[in-house]
């Protein structure tokens, strides 16, 4: 009986913190550089569920390669879905800012690019790094990068 209780304990101890971080969690931060199509794909799929199931905010920030998902001439690869249907990330993407993901590209992406704030997505923005910042210091949000 006493082993029993010993290990309700332990088990109480280590889950009771994270149902209660993950309750207060406000959201999720993304930071988003991955060329590959299923890496995109898989962070818009995470996303859809934290906003969607969770019903909780998502943020995400677009630099390096994964940049290219916020211009409006660029044509991401379709990936295959576990069942067989297509989806494509850029077309997740615009999707989840319908749902009221905010997006934003790092500030670097466009300069190097050779492109301006006129080549983005409608309602993409260009990311100001103090509130990138922020927001991945903020504790009532978890982070995670593709």
């Amino acid at each position: 009986m006493k082993i029993l209780l010993t290990k309700v304990l332990v088990v109480a101890t280590l889950a009771v913190p994270s149902i209660l971080s993950a309750e207060a969690s406000k959201g999720l931060n993304i930071l988003m550089t991955s060329p590959d199509a299923q890496t995109q794909m898989m962070g818009m799929v995470l996303s859809t569920s934290v906003l969607n199931d969770q019903k909780k905010a998502v943020n995400i920030t677009l630099c390096g390669p994964a940049g290219n998902l916020a211009l409006k001439d660029f044509k991401a690869m379709d990936v295959k879905k576990p069942d067989g249907t297509i989806a494509n990330p850029k077309m997740a993407l615009q999707g989840l800012m319908k749902a009221g993901a905010v997006v934003t590209v790092c500030p670097l992406f466009l300069p190097n690019a050779s492109k301006d704030a006129t080549a983005l997505v409608e309602g993409i923005t260009v990311a100001k790094p103090p509130m990138v910042a922020a927001g991945l210091t903020n504790l009532e949000f978890s982070n995670i990068s593709f």
